[in-house]
């Protein structure tokens, strides 16, 4: 029986963690906390599941894959892990980033449509949409309850027979990690230990950790019921979705944060953040400029300069998952599979996944810059 052991476990551990195991190896997860644990990026309230990513074709399908797996993985555990509310793209430009994931999608016969800029109204209480190009519409995208599907993926892995380890690890040569006093060894090494890789692997490539704030906004019954879709402004760095479970209408700069420390950093939401997502609902959806917080996280994201992953063997039976850029987490269930491949040397990764300098290149969930 093969074995491995997967460091981290956020949800891209986890998923590779259960996959595994359910492809018969034996499998050990290290997790210096517990999964779910509020440090880590996993672990916000929500993430958005969409398949558009420009004209990246590679993105778009493994996203519209991943869905699946997702409602599969609801399905199996009886509960609503995504949510397919819908989302739209609010564009900016006639021929930007939009345009581009609708022809992609179109090609990969992914469900999307190119609505009239007033549109959108019918969906929200209150809109303006004076400034947009048109709205694009995935009708299959939604939002991930992010922090259950963690801890629900972490569990079905150790009922998998995955062998759960608490503490922080160390490398130790090829095939080995250390975890106290407790040396582990295995057949394969994976580290997927997100906002912590730097400090792990500091010469594996250019990453860098941010801190993202990101806000919930209370509001009233009629942006409760229906379902109000999810929502991105590419062109302006925001995002957000209705109210899910009562936690609050998201609302959330994507501007790239200041540099971030995972273990020491401030957990508190910074006043500007706030400010941002209250300028932007006066802008788009006026109705709730005054709206309270109900609830504000501080998480961090690991961003190469291109925003793609790192997937690469970095000593011998030792590789390193990383620079998730703020839109992996969608990705896992999908990921899990291609990455469990890879270490069966059924397939090799990608290229644009290696290790060695990067060029900076256009995001691949907003373009990071806020105009408010």
């Amino acid at each position: 029986m093969k074995s491995a052991v997967v460091v981290g476990a956020g949800i891209w551990g986890t998923s590779l963690a259960l996959a595994l195991a359910e492809r018969g190896w034996r499998v050990t997860l290290v997790e210096q906390y517990q999964p779910g644990h509020l440090r880590q990026a996993s672990a916000g309230e929500t993430r958005l599941l969409r398949s558009a990513h420009g004209a990246d074709e590679w993105y778009a399908r493994m996203a519209w894959q991943a869905r699946e797996r997702w409602l599969a993985l609801g399905r199996r555990v009886g509960e609503e892990l995504f949510v397919e509310s819908g989302m739209l793209w609010f564009a900016r430009r006639v021929d930007g980033w939009e345009r581009e994931s609708a022809r992609a999608l179109e090609r990969l016969d992914i469900p999307c449509q190119i609505w009239e800029p007033g549109r959108p109204a019918r969906l929200f209480p209150d809109y303006r949409g004076g400034d947009l190009a048109f709205a694009l519409w995935e009708p299959k995208a939604g939002v991930l309850r992010a922090r259950r599907a963690v801890q629900v993926t972490a569990g079905l892995a150790v009922d998998a027979g995955v062998r759960l380890v608490t503490g922080r690890a160390e490398p130790h040569g090829g095939g080995a990690v250390r975890v106290g006093a407790e040396l582990i060894r295995a057949d394969r090494v994976v580290w997927a230990v997100g906002a912590w890789l730097p400090d792990v692997y500091p010469e594996v490539a250019e990453v860098e950790v941010t801190r993202q704030d990101t806000l919930h906004f209370a509001v009233p019954k009629e942006w409760r019921t229906p379902p109000v879709p999810a929502w991105v402004d590419f062109d302006g760095s925001m995002y957000g979705h209705g109210d899910l479970g009562g936690a609050g209408m998201k609302v959330t700069s994507d501007e790239e944060g200041p540099p971030y420390d995972p273990d020491r950093g401030d957990r508190r939401v910074s006043p500007r953040s706030e400010q941002a997502a209250r300028a932007y609902l006066r802008k788009r959806f006026p109705a709730l400029a005054g709206a309270h917080v109900l609830l504000g996280q501080v998480c961090q994201y690991v961003l190469t300069p291109n925003a793609e992953w790192i997937i690469a063997e970095v000593a011998e039976n030792t590789w390193v998952l990383g620079g998730e850029s703020g839109h992996g987490f969608k990705h896992a269930p999908a990921l899990a599979v291609y990455v469990a491949e890879i270490l069966e040397g059924r397939r090799e990764p990608e290229a644009r996944f290696g290790l060695g300098m990067r060029t900076a290149g256009p995001g691949l969930r907003t373009s990071g810059h806020t105009d408010l």
